[in-house]
């Protein structure tokens, strides 16, 4: 059995095409998302009067004009990951100056392209044969959970044991703390519980288990990360790393000894990594980029897992 496996598209549209187009690419049996679908921004375009606009993206002012021109940019908007919406100046401020509209626009882009990219996903995969998981990471809100559950075709890992091929997975987007207090953090002793009551679910043996867990495990070269200053600036230019994965994932993982432990969340930590006979994959991620980074995988009568290989395009 086949399996392709990639994390933290964060919103990009482009990333999650490739995503669905995957399995046949790859000749897949399963396609997996590791976590963090959702963006983090939305962007403005804002109205000069009559068919005059601009708009700022990645600090780069823009100045656009006609029908054309508005929707080119919107796509360029959608494939790095943000969410653009149409304004003028004085709803702009208005918004501005109300965080609580401001946010509650937010969810409903957010939402909205979530389902949008579902029902994406009921076209490009009905009638393949292609199981198709998502399990939402610390960066999505809750709500995208419900969404996905309305899916016909993609099916919702988190918090469950899921079947295919043989294999049980087991999947959770949650983390262990981070600086940025994200939606689904929350300290080691409380990861530890929630990952074990998703073990204990398991029927199947080590050997034909998979784990999908957003949080890569602790010092393995998985998870490091650049290290931040008291002031939430780069240390050393960027240049300082250090371990930031979770002590909880990876005592699960040395402690059950699954076949193959999926892991994202540290985009710069692409990878492998074997703890015992389990395979550890970080395939990471350069979603602004609109490049889809992942990792094919066989496994194969609950051997252990030899034949793999990272891929991005």
């Amino acid at each position: 059995m086949r399996i392709f496996f990639a994390t933290d598209v964060h919103g990009s549209e482009t990333c999650w095409r490739k995503f669905l187009n995957s399995g046949k690419h790859y000749k897949a049996d399963v396609i997996i998302l590791g976590g963090d679908m959702t963006g983090k921004a939305l962007v403005p375009i804002i109205s000069d009067g009559g068919d005059s606009w601009h708009a700022t993206l990645l600090e780069n002012r823009e100045v656009l004009s006609g029908e054309e021109e508005l929707a080119a940019f919107e796509q360029a908007v959608k494939r790095r990951g943000y969410y653009p919406f149409r304004t003028d100046p004085d709803e702009l401020a208005e918004l501005s100056a109300d965080e609580r509209r401001w946010h509650a626009l937010f969810d409903e882009h957010m939402l909205s392209t979530v389902r949008e990219w579902m029902e994406l996903a009921d076209e490009r995969l009905a009638g393949t044969g292609i199981r198709c998981f998502v399990c939402p990471g610390n960066d999505d809100q809750l709500e995208v959970d419900e969404v996905v559950l309305d899916a016909k075709t993609v099916e919702l890992g988190e918090g469950r044991v899921v079947e295919f091929g043989g294999y049980q997975m087991v999947s959770s987007g949650w983390a262990n703390r981070t600086p940025w207090d994200t939606y689904r953090e929350e300290d080691e002793p409380e990861l530890a519980k929630r990952i074990e009551a998703m073990v204990a679910q398991v029927t199947n043996p080590p050997e034909r288990t998979i784990f999908s867990l957003h949080c890569p495990p602790y010092g393995t070269g998985l998870d490091d990360a650049p290290e931040l200053t008291a002031e939430m600036d780069l240390k050393d230019a960027g240049h300082a790393v250090k371990p930031v994965g979770s002590t909880a994932v990876r005592e699960a993982i040395e402690r059950f000894g699954p076949a193959l432990s999926l892991h994202g969340h540290i985009h710069e930590s692409r990878g492998t990594r074997r703890l015992g006979k389990t395979l550890c994959v970080n395939p990471g991620s350069s979603y602004e980029q609109g490049q889809l980074l992942g990792a094919v995988i066989d496994v194969e009568n609950g051997k252990q897992v030899k034949k793999f290989v990272l891929t991005s395009g």
